[in-house]
């Protein structure tokens, strides 16, 4: 049995050997807290067998009941089983291992090969996931997705039904928290379920583009799609920060920083300063789940720190009127259709091949927007969740049981009945937790591993400088994820929270990106991360704002100078510095 580091740690999976933070290290970027892993993180585990079952690629009976398969936790950090990803590759007509392992590492060097085990192949499931993926193509709208239209109007009517907290008890909010802790599991099965149908149409596309020797015509044709949720809140800060720029007495309030500036600008009562409260307001209203690390209770969204969106909308309000979402995204749309026609008219002369393209570009209509749909479904709400636990953080911060508000995630679920009937008692706990949990924070997560992972003490520090800067003439070998080509100052960004560097026209380089990232794509020229794959967050909005993006570039961060003029290729995926700062 592998070594525990912290409390959130799991048993990990013999039979499923191969672990890795691809994907999952932009849901949960950060180490989970006691609280998510004992509650959330389990839900997650069992929502994903739901959707596998859905899918006809596994039985229950291939998971023990009582430990997770799909998911793990080494030193406080989520990892993905891609030994049960592998497997679905093997099982699924028209599907391989190697297309799974491209779809979640991408062009990361030294990944194991696939061994085949008994019992891997399985003709009958393979049969029953084929009648799956078939039904997937009569899908060809978001609004034939008739569950997520569902799922979105339950979660929006969760915000619309939000009580007066403050007639609660404590252990009324936490009884509250566990039942919508409940619902998870059918929220992130549903997640689960369209992000593996979601590969049905990409891969016909992708497959047929490489048949006919133009992969460069699939990423365009994936692209501009529209009614991508992710992308929405960039909209909405968008026409906020034209309410600035449009502003003298609002451009001086940015000017003097976003901390602090709803509270200088309530005192105004010029016409135009409370149109930006009053849009302000709704913003946070529709969009405030969002933020960093957002699947994670503990974090911050933009309601309950909204200086973070006010970040955003300080860097956006300098952009170029031509940067705007909307006119990026009707460039895209554009080359979407043109790319559309020219490779169906490549395979006009064989109907089998033109048909089965015909039905993935219609089905990717519904389903690449459908995933983003899902993600915003389990955000709102986690969101919800969360805002409660933080009135009982809140309480017990009066009380000093709490240090901060946010040392509600450091219990887990089963320790609340104990903190509620003395609530002095668990401050220890918590205190050793947290300074274990920052500890662990300090460390870059190993990304993949076989069996065992290394000791954590062994991973690189988040700090650590040491990496070789690149000197003119220099490049860096990624993904392509977004096409288009870019030349800008590249500005090196550790943290979506301190974007204050970033300047219209730079070139963003990330290390890894989740939607609280998705403004900055705004003012930025290109985007560079130095992990991701196909259906990474960086690709999937890049896409609809239509900026070149290279992803799995890796090291990107401690590789490029920061300030150093870079060239960004997004249909070869090639970075090259130009020159130094």
């Amino acid at each position: 049995m592998a070594k525990k580091y912290y409390v959130t740690d799991t048993d990990l999976s013999e039979r499923f050997p191969l672990y890795t933070r691809a994907n999952v290290g932009e849901v949960f970027p950060d180490p989970v807290t006691p609280l998510t892993s004992s509650t959330g993180l389990w839900q997650a585990e069992l929502g994903w067998r739901d959707a596998w079952e859905r899918i006809g690629a596994f039985d229950a009976s291939e998971f023990p009941p009582d430990q997770f398969s799909q998911l793990g936790v080494v030193a406080g950090y989520c990892y993905l089983n891609a030994s049960l990803i592998r497997l679905f590759g093997v099982r699924a007509p028209g599907l391989s291992w190697e297309d799974m392992d491209e779809q979640f590492f991408g062009a990361l060097p030294g990944v194991p090969t696939y061994e085949e085990q008994p019992g891997d192949e399985d003709l009958e499931k393979t049969a029953a996931i084929g009648e799956v993926f078939q039904w997937v193509l009569s899908k060809t709208r978001l609004e034939d997705l008739d569950e997520l239209t569902a799922d979105k109007e339950a979660t929006e009517k969760l915000r619309a039904d939000r009580p007066d907290f403050t007639k609660l008890s404590n252990e009324e909010l936490f009884v509250q928290f566990q039942q919508l802790m409940q619902e998870h599991r059918k929220y992130f099965g549903q997640h689960i379920f369209t992000t593996y149908m979601a590969t049905v149409p990409v891969g016909i596309i992708s497959g047929v583009a490489a048949a006919v020797g133009r992969p460069d015509l699939f990423m365009h044709i994936i692209a501009g799609i529209g009614e991508v949720d992710s992308a929405e809140p960039s909209h909405a800060l968008w026409e906020m920060g034209r309410l600035v720029s449009a502003s003298d007495e609002l451009t001086e309030a940015f000017n003097n920083g976003a901390e602090g500036v709803l509270d200088r600008l309530s005192e105004s009562a010029e016409t135009e300063t409370q149109s930006f409260l009053e849009a302000f307001e709704d913003f946070v209203y529709a969009y405030g789940s969002r933020g960093p690390n957002e699947w994670e209770v503990r974090s911050p969204s933009w309601e309950t720190r909204p200086e973070l969106a006010l970040s955003a909308i300080e860097r956006m309000r300098l952009a170029p009127e031509e940067a705007a979402p909307k006119t990026q995204h009707a460039l895209r749309s554009a080359q979407r259709k043109e790319a559309t026609a020219q490779l169906l008219s490549m395979v006009e002369g064989d109907p089998a091949v033109h048909g089965e393209l015909s039905a993935g570009i219609a089905s990717s209509m519904a389903w690449l927007p459908g995933r983003e749909r899902t993600k915003t479904n389990n955000i709102r709400l986690i969101h919800e969740i969360r805002v409660r636990m933080r009135v009982i953080g809140e309480r017990m911060v009066a009380l000093g049981a709490f240090d901060e508000i946010e040392d509600f995630g450091f219990l887990e679920e089963n320790e609340y009945s104990d903190l509620f009937a003395n609530p002095l008692s668990k401050l220890d706990t918590i205190r050793t937790r947290r300074e274990e949990y920052y500890g662990l924070l300090e460390r870059e997560a190993q990304f993949l591993f076989h069996g065992e992972a290394d000791p954590p003490e062994t991973w690189r520090r988040r700090d650590d400088a040491a990496e070789e800067k690149l000197e003119p003439g220099g490049t860096i070998q990624g993904m392509p994820g977004c096409p288009g080509s870019a030349q800008g100052r590249a500005r090196v960004i550790l943290d979506s929270n301190d974007p204050t560097e970033l300047e219209p026209g730079d070139i963003l380089v990330a290390p890894i990106t989740d939607p609280s990232w998705t403004p900055l794509f705004v003012p930025a020229a290109a985007v560079i991360v130095d992990v991701g794959a196909p259906l990474s967050h960086a690709i999937i909005v890049s896409r609809e704002l239509g900026i070149p993006c290279i992803v799995s570039a890796t090291d990107a961060t401690r590789k490029i100078p920061n300030g150093a003029l870079v060239q960004v290729d997004g249909d070869t995926g090639v970075v090259t510095v130009l020159e130094e700062e």
